[in-house]
C-alpha cells in the first residue's frame, strides 16, 4: 500500500490548536441560547391509536413535539387518557426553558385522551387562552353503496 507518513508537531503548536478548538466550542456553546418565547400553540392530535402533541410559536414553527408511541406506550394503551398525560408532561419538560407559557390550545381527533390533555396542559402551569376543535367532520360524506338485491 505505501508508507505511513507521522508527523510531528512542535508542543507550542499542539497547545494552540487546542486552545483554538476550545474556544470555537466554547463561542458554539454560548451562540446556542434558547430564545424566550412569549405564546404559541398547542396541537393535540387525539385518534383512536394515538396521542401526538405538536407545540409551535405564533407563526407556525414547530418548537417541540411528543406522541405516546415515542414515550414507550404500544397497542390499545397509546391511546389512553394516561399515556395522554404523560404526553403533555414530555412536552412541558422540552420546552420548560424556552417554551411558551400563554398558548392556544387546537384538538383534533375524537380519541379518549383529549380531554386529559388540556387538564394536564393547565395543570402544568400553562395559561391556556382558547381552546378550539378542529376535528374534521363530513358534511354529506361520499356516495352510498348500491343497495343489494337477492
Amino acid at each position: 500500500m505505501g508508507k505511513k507518513k507521522v508527523s510531528t508537531q512542535p508542543e507550542n503548536a499542539a497547545v494552540k490548536k487546542n486552545a483554538a478548538a476550545g474556544e470555537v466550542v466554547a463561542k458554539a456553546a454560548t451562540a446556542k441560547k434558547a430564545k424566550r418565547i412569549g405564546a404559541g400553540k398547542v396541537f393535540v392530535n387525539a385518534t383512536y391509536n394515538n396521542t401526538v402533541v405538536t407545540v409551535t410559536d405564533e407563526k407556525g414553527n414547530v418548537i417541540a413535539w411528543a406522541s405516546a408511541g415515542s414515550l414507550g406506550f404500544a397497542g390499545p394503551k397509546k391511546a389512553t387518557p394516561f399515556a395522554s398525560s404523560k404526553v403533555i408532561a414530555a412536552i412541558a419538560e422540552k420546552i420548560q426553558n424556552s417554551g411558551p407559557q400563554d398558548i392556544a390550545v387546537i384538538v383534533k381527533g375524537i380519541g379518549s385522551g383529549r380531554d386529559s390533555a388540556i387538564r394536564s396542559l393547565i395543570n402544568h402551569g400553562f395559561n391556556v387562552t382558547s381552546i378550539k376543535d378542529a376535528t374534521p367532520i363530513p358534511h354529506n360524506g361520499p356516495r352510498p353503496v348500491k343497495v343489494r338485491r337477492v
